[in-house]
């Protein structure tokens, strides 16, 4: 098995792998970008293609190699990010023979197929049975195709108690599974019986096109019940990844450049069966972060297309909030004419089309909205109006777009420029003083002086094209005992011994062989030259005499703080002396 991960590792030319997810940059040896797990402006995501390696040496601190970019890109296990891979480079696995059992993944695909049987019993029951019709006579008054209801796999739970339970166990899942999958709910007295009953039936897949969850919409009952019961979180569905539609509107996304965002999951159907295969619904009142990062690798812009109600404009204000963030070119259509995107083309497809082929800015919309409420030409109502946009425009991260908004609503109120400024200062302080008010959090602590030169020293001398010549620099200077973090010291030492017993080192083969809780921080230290570190412009001798020179400093602290003896007391002299002659030096380089 080891051979065969090996296999698919050689096989893939990392940069042109994690290429196709991302924008890479050519950076000396290596390639660099915006890290696409963690929000940032200057790329800290190194990707070495003779190691088969990435890192990111921003806030997330992740890396590894292909397999490891691809279980974090699609959220997935070791064994599916291998059987990917494995497929794409031809590789046969044989899974039979893994020394480990990888429990979450089993898991994982046993639920997956579960809903994948659960969603065909539900298709069936729609188009192929009498408790069905209802439903069917629903969808066609929706003006919904047979072809689209297929698509979608649209089906129907029966009112009974257990069909679906049933239905499962012959498939041989049992009901504690069934539960956990979402499927079935427990009663007080401990029976268990079906979740979805008497509703029509919507899966919900991934861009993958895995059936993680359910939306079920009731077609007759009483107010108490409820008009849409989804899928609970389970080890496989969460509400806030899920982009209903996703799995069909991936390809036109990209195509477009552009994403639709609706409420609801008809309102992303109907639309499709027109032709129009960029629209997604969100799963909740407001877009979350795990819903924009999945967008964000395929656009860097969305259309709104929410209710206009005083719930739907708050739920955009806090969608907005999160992409500015992620720097989305947002964009609004409102639909006047009808109550839905569903509802738009049924009464007037042409006037649909016209709508959503001018959407306006979101800031735009907001102050029109804004404006609207407050329609009064008073001093109370521009107030209102100032108080409703200035906490708006406060969050706008791009000074252009800010200062262009400052500058619309200070026409809207009839004030001067500076005014608008002002507010928007006033409010920055104010949500300043409050944060330094709130309970100051731990941050992870940069990496000193001493540290990033251990780091950037040990980078020089393994990306080196000849380590072997390089080393007789760095070694004959420093020990590995010089450097202050102790996973430095044991690598570099492993590193000096290795040096010692081959005059020539390959610096892969050095790397796979370190024991396993050290080949990530080698890796780490092998890109981090590639970084941006303000060491470039210092020379190689002069850092490694500073190295060497924090080294004296930490034991003659060390010896100081230990009781006074004779021999402490010559070790100090010696180690003074030391740090002497490595001062002087450091001060002619």
């Amino acid at each position: 098995m080891e051979n065969q991960i090996e296999e698919i590792k050689r096989k893939i030319d990392i940069v042109e792998f994690i290429g196709s997810f991302i924008t890479l940059k050519k950076a000396g040896r290596n390639f660099k970008a915006i890290c696409p797990f963690h929000q940032e402006k200057s790329p800290s995501f190194v990707v070495s293609p003779d190691r088969g390696i990435w890192h990111c040496f921003g806030a997330c601190g992740e890396g590894g190699d292909a397999i490891k970019f691809l279980m974090k890109w699609e959220n997935i296990t070791f064994i599916e990010a291998l059987k990917e891979l494995a497929k794409k480079t031809g590789v046969k696995l044989t899974l039979n023979k893994i020394s480990f059992e990888d429990k979450i993944w089993q898991k994982k695909e046993r639920y997956i197929g579960m809903n994948q049987l659960a969603s065909e019993f539900f298709h069936y029951i729609l188009n192929k049975t009498d408790f069905g019709k209802k439903a069917s006579e629903y969808l066609k008054a929706r003006l919904l195709n047979q072809s689209i209801i297929d698509k979608f796999e649209l089906g129907y739970s029966p009112s009974s108690w257990d069909s679906l339970k049933l239905f499962l166990k012959k498939k041989k899942y049992e009901e504690e599974e069934m539960l956990e999958n979402g499927l079935l709910v427990k009663s007080e007295r401990g029976s268990y019986y079906d979740r979805f009953r008497g509703r029509l039936m919507f899966p919900l897949k991934n861009s993958r096109n895995n059936v993680l969850g359910f939306s079920g919409r009731i077609l007759e009952g009483g107010e108490k019940e409820a008009k849409y019961v989804n899928t609970p979180e389970t080890p496989i569905y969460h509400k806030r990844e899920c982009l209903f539609g996703i799995n069909l509107a991936l390809e036109e996304i990209k195509k477009q450049k552009n994403v639709f965002i609706v409420e609801g999951e008809l309102d992303m159907i109907t639309p499709y069966q027109h032709g129009y295969s960029n629209f997604v619904a969100v799963k909740g009142t407001a877009l979350t972060v795990e819903q924009l990062k999945l967008l964000k690798r395929y656009t860097d812009r969305i259309t709104l297309m929410m209710d206009a109600d005083t719930a739907g404009i708050e739920s955009i204000k806090r969608g907005i909030d999160e992409a500015e963030k992620f720097d989305f070119e947002v964009r609004v259509v409102t639909i006047d004419f009808a109550k839905d995107p569903d509802e738009a083309l049924t009464k007037d497809p042409d006037k649909f089309k016209k709508l959503i082929s001018k959407p306006i800015p979101i800031y735009d919309f907001l102050i029109k909205t804004a404006q609207e409420k407050y329609p009064e030409e008073s001093a109370f109502a521009k107030k209102k109006i100032a108080d409703e946009i200035i906490p708006v425009i406060e969050k706008i991260f791009n000074p252009i777009v800010r200062t262009f908004y400052m500058k619309k609503l200070a026409g809207i109120l009839e004030v001067s420029e500076n005014t608008i400024e002002n507010l928007v200062l006033q409010l920055k302080r104010k949500k300043k003083q409050l944060s330094l008010n709130k309970i100051k959090y731990n941050k992870p602590v940069e990496d000193s002086r001493e540290l990033t030169i251990d780091k950037y020293v040990l980078s020089i001398l393994f990306q080196s094209e000849d380590p072997n010549k390089i080393y007789r620099n760095v070694f004959e200077i420093l020990k590995p005992e010089y450097f202050l973090h102790p996973s430095y010291e044991k690598i570099s030492r492993l590193f000096f011994e290795e040096i010692e017993k081959n005059k020539k080192v390959n610096i892969n083969q050095f790397g796979q062989n370190l024991p396993d809780e050290l080949q990530p921080i080698f890796d780490e230290i092998f890109l981090f030259a590639s970084t941006d570190h303000n060491l470039s412009n210092e020379s190689l001798d002069r850092l490694i005499h500073e190295i060497k020179k924090y080294y004296f400093k930490r034991e003659i602290k060390k010896i100081l703080g230990e009781a006074e003896s004779l021999e402490n007391k010559k070790q100090l002299v010696e180690i003074s002396q030391n740090l002497k002659e490595v001062e002087k030096k450091l001060i002619s380089l």
